[in-house]
C-alpha cells in the first residue's frame, strides 16, 4: 500500500535509510537536502518504507503544486529493488489530487513507456579504473586544457570557505540569471554545513578564480555548482579541478555525476571527459479543479 505522509509524520530514520540503500540513490532525495532546498515537502511511502517518493511543493495563493526545487536534478521513486513501470504508475497515481500541477523530474530508473515523459540528458563517469586510464579517456580538447593549466602557477584548495565561495559565485558573470529564491536556497544549502558538502577551488596569487561545490553520498559524487572567471577558463583551470576530483576517487566504485545539460556547449564539455549519457525524465500533469 502506498500512503501519503506530511513532513512532520515521516519516520526520517526509515526514510533516509531507504534513500541510502536504494539502487538509484541520489543526494537530492535525502531529508537534510530537501529541508534546505524545498519550500515544503511531503512523501509517498510504499508499505514500511520499501520505496519512497518525495514530493516538494509550493503554494500560490491557496493552490498547491509540486515543483522541482533549485539545485535538484533528479527525484522520483527510490527503492533497493528494481523499479517496474507498474510501480512508477502506482506512485504517480497516488499523488494527492489537491496538487493542481505536478512537475517531477524522475530519476533515470523511473522510465515508463505508458507515460508521455520528456527525456533529459545527464552525464556520468564511472571511476572504477586507475586515474591514468580515466585521463587517457579525455578528448583532445580536455588534454590540451589540462596541459595549459599545469603550465600555470596556481594553488588548489580543497576546503574553500563557504561564504567566500558564495560571494565569488554571485559576483561572477554567468550566462543565466538567478532568482532571489534560488539565491536563498543556495545560501540555505551551503550554510547547512552538512558533511556531504565539499567546496574546492583554484587560486592564482591567493585569489579564487574557479571552484565548485560537490556532494558525496552513497556511491555517487555529484558535481553540483561550478563557477570560473574568464581567465580561469582560458587557462584550463576548470578542467584541472575536475581532473583532480577524478584523481581523488579513481579506482573506486564511485560514479561522478556531472549533472549534464540540455545546452550543447555545456553537454559537449562534460562528454569530453569521456562521460556517458544518462537519461532522466520530466513528468508533467495538471489536475483541473
Amino acid at each position: 500500500m502506498i500512503q501519503y505522509l506530511k513532513r512532520n509524520k515521516i519516520d526520517i530514520e526509515l526514510y533516509d535509510a531507504c534513500i541510502q540503500k536504494s539502487m538509484n540513490s541520489r543526494v537530492y532525495a535525502f531529508s537534510w537536502y530537501l529541508d534546505c532546498v524545498a519550500d515544503n515537502w511531503d512523501v509517498l511511502v510504499l508499505n514500511n518504507y520499501e520505496a519512497v517518493m518525495p514530493l516538494p511543493w509550493r503554494r500560490k495563493i491557496r493552490l498547491k503544486y509540486l515543483y522541482p526545487p533549485a539545485w535538484t536534478q533528479q527525484l522520483g521513486i527510490f527503492s533497493k529493488e528494481n523499479i517496474s513501470e507498474k510501480l512508477v504508475l502506482d506512485f504517480l497515481d497516488s499523488i494527492p489530487k489537491k496538487f493542481i500541477k505536478i512537475t517531477v523530474q524522475l530519476n533515470s530508473e523511473n522510465s515508463c513507456s505508458l507515460l508521455e515523459l520528456e527525456e533529459k540528458t545527464n552525464f556520468i563517469l564511472p571511476l572504477n579504473t586507475p586515474k591514468s586510464e580515466l585521463i587517457k579517456g579525455f578528448n583532445k580538447n580536455r588534454k590540451r586544457a589540462l596541459k595549459r593549466a599545469k603550465a600555470t602557477s596556481f594553488q588548489i584548495e580543497k576546503n574553500i570557505n563557504l561564504t567566500t565561495f558564495l560571494n565569488f559565485y554571485l559576483g561572477e558573470d554567468k550566462d543565466y540569471e538567478l532568482t532571489l529564491n534560488q539565491i536563498e536556497t543556495l545560501n540555505n544549502l551551503l550554510k547547512s554545513n552538512h558533511k556531504s558538502i565539499h567546496v574546492w577551488g583554484v587560486k592564482i596569487d591567493n585569489q579564487l578564480v574557479t571552484g565548485f561545490v560537490w556532494l558525496k553520498s552513497a556511491n555517487r559524487i555529484t558535481y553540483l555548482l561550478p563557477i570560473a572567471t574568464l581567465e580561469a577558463k582560458q587557462k584550463g583551470l576548470p578542467t584541472l579541478l575536475i581532473s583532480e576530483l577524478i584523481n581523488e576517487f579513481s579506482n573506486s566504485e564511485m560514479i561522478l555525476d556531472l549533472e549534464g545539460s540540455m545546452i550543447k556547449g555545456v553537454a559537449d564539455f562534460y562528454k569530453s571527459f569521456s562521460a556517458k549519457k544518462e537519461v532522466y525524465y520530466n513528468f508533467l500533469k495538471y489536475n483541473f479543479l
